[in-house]
């Protein structure tokens, strides 16, 4: 008997990120239809431009505060600034890309019956009080610090997820994702492997926070994007949320020292203050993921920093002209009111354009 594979029509919100661009090439992989959707805050055409000549694959330029009209059996929502720098840049918005992007991309699944995954974060779980964090743990966050912007934004996606489930019983999947680091990262982004190993190729000072015994543990990108595959490939009673991330831990200070030695660096190590709210340890609890989706990472620490390095060492050997976000501030708009937002099945949403942004 002939197998046949069935092909989807696909959307990625964030599709042009660091995660999204990576899940662009998977499902193209697989033979579906992709509908990659950016509006390159900190998402890049770059990330995607091998893609532009495949006959499955389109790009929309997209904010997802405001409502999309398309049709597709499945919706990835991974539109959202994910290092603090960028989503500290406008906290406000980075909450709005959170909320109003996850109300209208559950009102786009709602009425054309898609199934819809979250791209929610570790964070959720703020500064843990429990060690490694599983989901039942309704973690220990600072709802007015620096970084609710961003932790708070998607806590609170993820209840809108739940509660379109349950009142309009939507196929819903949240995902709770890890740090993950790989080719394709922002090389000024303010994560710790992308300046670390930035730092250490240009035999810089390697700025380390505190006394660096903070933990973190690291998913190699292809590690995480299967696990996202296999979670949206689930039945509809599974709906997560469930931890994606390598379990395997380890203190920032051994990070650095692991990329001076994978980079034959001459860099030194410096101390800075720790920033506000910064979690002290996170190390996700994968049992879940390993008995509903049969996942876990496979890619070892030093290889995938390997691979990570020999990407950004050629990316800095060449010559490019860079897009930084600009900065806002409320008195660049010149417009007054609120904002206003709704289901995507047919209402509008009115947002301050001077203030729209979301990436991945």
């Amino acid at each position: 008997m002939v197998s046949i594979k069935i092909r989807r029509r696909i959307v990625v919100s964030g599709g042009a990120g660091f995660l999204g661009s990576h899940l662009c090439e998977l499902l193209l992989t697989e033979g579906h239809e992709v509908l990659c959707v950016d509006n390159f805050f900190t998402g890049s055409k770059d990330n995607v431009s091998h893609l532009l000549g495949h006959p499955c694959f389109e790009l929309l330029r997209h904010d997802v505060t405001f409502p999309l009209y398309i049709e597709a059996d499945e919706i990835y929502n991974l539109a959202c600034p994910a290092s603090p720098i960028h989503y500290q840049l406008d906290p406000v918005q980075t909450t709005k890309t959170s909320v109003h992007g996850a109300i209208n991309m559950l009102g786009l699944a709602k009425r054309i019956r898609a199934k819809i995954l979250q791209a929610s974060t570790s964070e959720v779980y703020g500064d843990p009080l429990v060690h490694p964090q599983a989901e039942n743990y309704w973690g220990h966050t600072n709802p007015i610090g620096p970084r609710a912007c961003y932790d708070e934004g998607k806590r609170c996606a993820e209840t809108l997820f739940f509660d379109y489930r349950r009142q309009h019983s939507l196929s819903i999947k949240v995902a709770r994702i890890f740090n993950t680091y790989g080719e394709r990262m922002h090389p000024n982004d303010g994560r710790v492997v992308s300046n670390f190993i930035v730092q250490a190729l240009g035999n810089k000072p390697i700025t380390i926070y505190g006394d660096g015994m903070q933990t973190r543990s690291f998913c190699y990108v292809s590690d995480l994007i299967g696990g996202l595959y296999k979670l949206m490939s689930t039945g509809d009673s599974i709906t997560g949320p469930i931890n994606l991330g390598n379990p395997s831990e380890i203190s920032i200070l051994e990070l650095a020292k692991t990329i001076i030695g994978l980079t034959n660096s001459r860099s030194r190590l410096e101390r800075v203050p720790v920033p506000v709210d910064d979690p002290q340890r996170r190390k996700p609890d994968v049992s879940l993921a390993k008995a509903l989706l049969a996942w876990e990472p496979t890619v070892h620490l030093k290889d995938g920093l390997a691979r990570t390095i020999t990407y950004f060492d050629n990316l800095l050997a060449t010559p490019r002209m860079e897009r930084i976000p600009p900065r806002r501030a409320a008195s660049s708009v010149g417009v007054a009111g609120p904002s206003l937002s709704a289901d995507a099945g047919g209402a509008a949403v009115g947002t301050l354009r001077g203030l729209d942004a979301s990436a991945s």
